[in-house]
């Protein structure tokens, strides 16, 4: 991580932990917004107008949190005007590198793009990361706000559907506030545990969520609120996707399959069937990528399976 922007440790995937044991989550230290017309956000600073070419995405396949705004970017209609930069997908001693120097500013790792935006920054080098060429510094590196941000920020510049409807943004904060904790990070939760009671405690929130969420949809409903797609489904997705070739096995995640829960398998189809969702999904960077993990698979051997009913683009 970094320590007033220098890199002091070899990557390691757990910074910090409760007094149980349980992993702790980095909050995320760079929260302005993209607005139509450069006016302030919710949080941070004035200044990032919304424009084509502007605009930079550093991402790792391997990441769900950074898979949430590939998908935003891709449903609406971003794509031609916000480049993308893909990391490497194995985490080596200094966290993420670019497969080649990276074509925005030439840096080599992702913590280099932290120091060149504050030169002390202390945390860890995350992805995802929305970079303003203009200025010359990071916009945000909050997957949820990225994900918002793209839905709105850019105004008439943007097209595809409202994944934050006004009339459902209290029952989509609400289902968010479950699934979040319990689920999206609650597998890493698991994985990442430090004790017996972490683990277990992680590991019963992982399926008392994924057994309500395939009630939910076991009356037939396409997507979480219905057959309307919002940002609750793409928080689902990118856990769901991930869980039979990752977090089944390295994190521990073991008692179900997602391939065991129906529902829940049939809205992951419906999700990777939306126009440019399978092309943000790479199963061998996932693999790959969670399986370099030293403090979990010091060998570095990526397993064969599981078998996966299915086929990935993985271009972002």
């Amino acid at each position: 991580m970094l320590v007033d922007g220098k890199w002091v440790e070899n990557w390691q995937p757990v910074q910090a932990k409760d007094d149980q044991g349980g992993f702790v989550r980095q909050i995320s230290g760079f929260r302005n917004w993209i607005t139509p017309d450069g006016t302030a956000g919710p949080t941070g600073a004035a200044g990032f107008e919304a424009e084509g070419g502007r605009y930079h995405l550093y991402v790792a396949l391997i990441c769900p949190w950074a898979s949430r705004t590939l998908i935003a970017r891709k449903l609406k209609g971003l794509s031609n005007l916000i480049d993308v930069t893909v990391v490497e997908p194995e985490l080596g001693d200094q966290g993420w590198r670019f497969a080649t120097p990276d074509p925005v500013n030439g840096k080599t790792y992702m913590h280099e793009i932290y120091t060149l935006a504050d030169p002390a920054y202390t945390g860890r080098a995350t992805v995802p990361v929305l970079w303003d060429k203009a200025t010359g510094t990071i916009v945000s590196n909050e997957s949820a706000d990225i994900v918002r941000m793209f839905n709105t920020g850019f105004g008439a510049l943007a097209s595809g559907p409202d994944l934050y409807p006004a009339d459902l943004a209290a029952e989509i904060d609400a289902l968010n506030d479950r699934i979040y904790p319990r689920l999206n990070n609650g597998v890493y939760r698991a994985g990442f545990a430090t004790t017996q009671v972490a683990y277990a405690m992680a590991f019963h929130d992982v399926f008392a969520q994924l057994d309500e969420l395939e009630d939910r949809l076991s009356d037939g409903r396409t997507f979480l609120f219905g057959d309307r797609f919002t940002e609750t489904d793409i928080r689902l997705f990118v856990t769901t996707v991930r869980f039979d070739a990752a977090y089944h096995g390295l994190f521990k995640t073991n008692l179900r399959r997602i391939a065991d829960y129906p529902h829940l398998s049939r809205h992951l189809h419906a999700v990777l069937e939306l126009p440019g969702v399978r092309e943000t999904v790479s199963i061998d960077h996932i693999k790959r990528g969670y399986y370099s993990i030293k403090a979990l698979n010091p060998t570095g051997i990526v397993p064969v399976g599981p078998a996966l009913d299915i086929c990935i683009g993985g271009t972002a």
